[in-house]
């Protein structure tokens, strides 16, 4: 059975991944938290999305903004408590909305009360939980392995005389899966929320749970030993048996995983039910200057399109917590770009995926020094570029221009102090841009970013051609153009988006063009729909263009 034929809801829902820490503060104390997003859970449902994904709220020291954990089954206090989470699941079932957590189990935090456990000595059942390796007499690291976060895979413990091994931050030890207790705790884990009645989960880093032997070595790809190593394949069909048990939606982060293998981890025997590949956020230009290159991104995402067309599901998303906002490095910060990107990505086939402030354009913080910056990775970059010689001032842009703190600031809701995310001192600075770039200013104005995406959503949404329909890339090579067919049984749609800061001219293929009503300009950001007209064989498209038009059926 195809997925054309069953279509799960998932397949016909927009998703939103809202930023706890930084959508909205009830209480303030500058943080976000779980009363302020069931306040805001009627503005979600006037966007028009059907589910949405919170970033991490389980207790946590915060070494790594709540991807560290030290309970699973605790909710962190700054956010709220048990009794409030429920009442927000139970409020956006009331509205509709359905709600997917992130779950995080390829490590812990080394306060969690297991790696507190194993660090007590060598005999400890809890050990075997991580993975631990004796060190040489000059504490030398097992291997030369090296994290996500910058350094060694290996911290060494004074205590035993061992190391143990983290591809992330030091404070962020991998569990050993390859250990049954250990798989079988977190499994239970994992069916405690899902029969609380959560909708689902997005798995977190869940292509590293397998590791390479500790004498595997490293030719090109640095993080080999630790992605999408064979073997995997046992602990994804345990967790896939679990979440067909209570009919959840599941969303893997799964770098490592090819679009070809992406079918069999996706289709209707996979282990999920989409992946985010990590691919398409090509990028091109000098360090301190890199911006996304727009060829690369839609080959990528075009690859993908066809290697999952008719098997398998994509998940759709130019933003999320990790990356810089897209209007800023794929758009000019304008109205009109944001809109463009939009268009571009949302009406491919699969999932899509809106990260808050995107429906806003919300752009890249002006960082004027480091300790404006709050993420981890981002502060050690900058340590390391002043040590190598860098200028203070260097420094600060080489690390600051792509650093995930973009996406982090707070939300921006009205032109009020704070732009109304917190009566208090917000944990990270709200943009300057706000007085003009919040939901009340765009809500009120028809042309807006906002009240273009509940358009676009509505649009995808009426269009059943946009779900099932099939995909064909259309000027492969052009440089600016992002355009695209969407062609179903009984309808087919050209997709055309110029994400450049160009006036550029697209010649559109004869096959378009059969007769004289051949195309008509259905949904877009041109700068007049009532003077857009027909689809002609040069179809000229100033910066930041974008146009669907319905193709008539043969």
């Amino acid at each position: 059975m195809t997925h054309e034929l069953k279509q799960p809801w998932w397949q016909h829902a927009v998703g939103y991944q809202l930023y706890p820490r930084s959508f909205r503060d009830a209480d303030g104390d500058g943080i976000g938290d779980i009363a302020g997003i069931m306040e805001k859970l009627p503005y979600l449902k006037a966007l028009g999305v059907d589910f949405i994904w919170l970033n991490p709220i389980y207790l946590s020291p915060n070494v790594d903004n709540g991807y560290d954990i030290s309970d699973f089954q605790k909710i962190q206090p700054e956010y709220g408590t048990m009794a409030e989470f429920k009442a927000l699941l139970d409020k956006c079932h009331e509205l509709g909305l359905k709600l997917i957590l992130d779950l995080v189990i390829n490590h812990t935090s080394d306060q969690h009360p297991w790696f507190l456990e194993a660090k007590k000595g060598k005999d400890n059942p809890y050990r075997d939980y991580y993975h631990w390796q004796p060190a040489t007499s000059e504490k030398q690291p097992p291997n030369d392995w090296q994290s996500f976060f910058g350094g060694s895979t290996w911290t060494y413990d004074e205590n035993s005389g061992e190391s143990y091994f983290h591809v992330f931050a030091p404070q962020q030890p991998d569990l050993n899966w390859r250990n049954g207790q250990l798989r079988q705790a977190i499994y239970q884990m994992i069916e405690w929320w899902l029969a609380l009645g959560i909708d689902g989960f997005r798995l977190d880093a869940i292509s590293h749970l397998q590791k390479e032997p500790w004498d595997f070595k490293i030719t090109d790809n640095p993080w080999a030993p630790f992605m999408n190593v064979s073997g995997i394949e046992a602990y994804m069909t345990d967790l896939q048996g679990l979440f067909r048990k209570y009919h959840v939606m599941t969303v893997g982060e799964a770098s490592g995983v090819s679009s070809r293998q992406a079918v069999s981890w996706t289709d209707d025997d996979g282990y999920l039910d989409m992946i985010f590949e990590l691919e398409h956020n090509v990028r091109e230009g000098e360090p301190g200057s890199e911006r996304i290159n727009v060829l690369g991104f839609k080959k990528v995402l075009a690859r993908w399109q066809k290697h999952l067309e008719n098997a398998g599901w994509n998940a759709l998303y130019v933003e999320n917590h990790d990356n810089p906002r897209i209007n800023s490095v794929l758009g000019n910060e304008t109205v009109k770009s944001a809109q463009a990107i939009a268009v571009a990505y949302m009406l491919l086939k699969g999932t899509p995926f809106i990260y808050q402030g995107q429906e806003l354009g919300m752009t890249n913080y002006p960082f004027a020094t480091i300790a404006e910056v709050d993420a981890k990775d981002s502060h050690n970059h900058y340590r390391l570029l002043l040590e190598s010689g860098v200028s203070p001032e260097e420094a600060l842009r080489l690390t600051t221009h792509w650093t995930r703190d973009h996406a982090r600031t707070p939300m921006q809701w009205n032109d009020s102090p704070n732009s109304g995310f917190t009566s208090g001192t917000p944990w990270l600075a709200v943009n300057p841009n706000y007085p003009q770039l919040n939901v009340e200013a765009e809500m009120a104005d028809e042309g807006s970013v906002l009240r273009f995406y509940q358009k676009l959503i509505g649009f995808r949404k009426a269009e059943g051609t946009f779900v099932t329909g099939g995909f064909d890339l259309v000027a492969a090579g052009d440089p600016d153009i992002f355009a695209y067919l969407r062609q179903g049984q009984e309808k087919a749609f050209l997709v055309v988006a110029n994400l450049s800061a160009k006036k550029r001219i697209l010649t559109i293929p004869k096959r378009y063009l059969a007769q004289e009503t051949a195309a008509t300009y259905v949904f877009g950001n041109l700068a007049s729909d009532a003077t857009a007209g027909l689809l002609t064989k040069k179809l000229t498209l100033a910066p930041y263009d974008a146009a669907v038009y319905e193709l008539a059926m043969n």
